[in-house]
């Protein structure tokens, strides 16, 4: 199989993806990526997630979330990594895998808890851990399809 690599000999995907992230066949026609070397201030970062959640682009927001992860220090580094494990969780339950939504969600729900301090960019770092948990439980419980449009788009904000 054919990987796209650069350079320096690293991965690189320039396959088209449909709006839930998933590869497309080269040459059809996809949703806009997130550039790879994004770089945002986390006041930016968070409001173009929160446009593409509000979009119903959570992968979207997950490559915005990781582009931020990627590119901060180690003092925000690992949360910035759970909230690109948020994007990533909500992208699981839009696809309807449950399996994959529940175990993201409660792993960006951990990694959430274990932030310390004013957050960047005024983010609601615990309510957004509440509702990683919460919606984990409620399809662990009650299943995936009782999963809304509104628990995809959670307001990364208070």
């Amino acid at each position: 199989m054919r990987r796209d690599r650069d350079l320096a000999g690293r991965a690189r995907n320039a396959r088209p993806r449909d709006e839930l992230g998933r590869p497309l066949p080269y040459g059809a026609q996809g949703v806009p990526q997130i550039p790879e070397d994004l770089r945002l201030t986390p006041a930016e970062t968070v409001d173009e997630a929160q446009r593409l959640l509000d979009d119903g682009l959570p992968f979207q927001a997950h490559e915005v979330f990781e582009a931020a992860w990627k590119a901060a220090g180690p003092a925000t580094r690992d949360l910035w990594r759970a909230l690109a494990q948020y994007g990533a969780g909500l992208t699981h339950a839009k696809r309807g895998n449950a399996r994959g939504a529940v175990s993201l969600l409660e792993r960006a729900g951990d990694g959430m808890a274990r932030w310390i301090g004013d957050p960047p960019a005024d983010l609601d770092v615990r309510g957004l851990q509440e509702h990683a948990f919460h919606l984990a439980a409620t399809i662990e419980h009650d299943g995936i399809d009782t999963v809304s449009a509104d628990d995809l788009a959670p307001r990364l904000r208070a």
